[in-house]
């Protein structure tokens, strides 16, 4: 069950076609080619020798690995080789979320993940994106592309994909252990008071403010979700401007599909606050939705 209507469809797809809209892709953007969360965590807790039961929390995990090598930089090095090592997925696939994405005349994506794959589907489209890091801690530099030249912003053929929580290509740039998790929302909490660089640039905070977002392989059930857009929310007042979309897998309640439903009936209470249009299902039950209603497949 979907629950978007068709009048939501409607102004999501003119958003898309026009440009005015932001994706904001998370984890499950990347579900079938890189190992889930819980799935990755698991792994590494087994490497680690993590003796606790919560396996499945990576953030926990590489936190008790920090603290055993004496080196944060050490363990995300180790996490970055381990997904490094996937291809990326398969761009022409019209069901697979990041293709589907890049052909669309957007001028700036957004991200938790630290993969690149949005960029290596922006650029077999034909574009030229721009890559930048979110300067979340002190060790991080603020990047020069925001001080090439003044009033810089991106555009369709040159849009900007931002690495919120890092990248692969600089392991010391991920949020993954607890630490990095409470300095990065330390750090966006002072986001308003901030003098010079800033972790949200101007180009950045027109995106969260001025265009709907639309959120891939998020769960609006996960703390670090909640965390991060009420963050979000506190440091960018005018995020809820507009009227956003998530795509969201239905709560795992398989027994009981009348308990699902009323599951589902209460999360899409609590987060229309935050003015979140919910499409229960999976990023690939998305895009084939989408493309449906496009006209794009019978």
């Amino acid at each position: 069950m979907h629950d978007m209507g068709s009048a939501e469809w409607e102004r999501l797809i003119d958003q898309l076609t026009t440009g005015d809209c932001t994706p904001f892709l998370g984890a499950g953007a990347c579900s079938g080619v890189l190992p889930t969360g819980a799935a990755l965590s698991r792994q590494m807790a087994r490497r680690w020798s993590y003796p606790y039961d919560d396996d499945h929390e990576l953030h926990r995990v590489a936190q008790f690995a920090a603290m055993r090598y004496g080196e944060a930089v050490y363990v995300k090095k180790q996490v970055c080789a381990e997904l490094a090592a996937a291809g990326p997925p398969d761009f022409l696939d019209p069901l697979e979320p990041h293709g589907m994405l890049a052909g669309f005349p957007l001028p700036v994506y957004l991200t938790t993940n630290y993969d690149d794959f949005i960029v290596k589907s922006l650029r077999a489209a034909g574009k030229h994106p721009n890559m930048a890091l979110c300067p979340w801690n002190d060790s991080m530099e603020y990047d020069g592309l925001f001080g090439r030249e003044v009033g810089w912003a991106p555009r369709p053929d040159t849009p900007l994909v931002y690495h919120l929580h890092g990248s692969l290509h600089d392991p010391r740039s991920i949020v993954l252990a607890e630490d990095d998790y409470l300095e990065f929302l330390t750090s966006l909490a002072m986001e308003g008071s901030a003098v010079g660089p800033r972790m949200l640039p101007p180009a950045i905070l027109a995106a969260l403010t001025q265009r709907p977002l639309l959120f891939i392989g998020y769960s609006l059930q996960d703390w670090t979700f909640r965390v991060l857009f009420g963050a979000l929310l506190r440091a960018v007042p005018g995020i809820n401007r507009r009227r956003h979309v998530s795509v969201q897998l239905a709560p795992p309640l398989n027994a009981v599909p009348e308990r699902v439903r009323e599951l589902q009936q209460q999360i899409a209470r609590y987060y229309e606050g935050w003015r979140i249009s919910i499409f229960w299902g999976t990023a690939e039950d998305f895009c084939a939705e989408l493309r449906r209603r496009m006209g794009t497949v019978s």
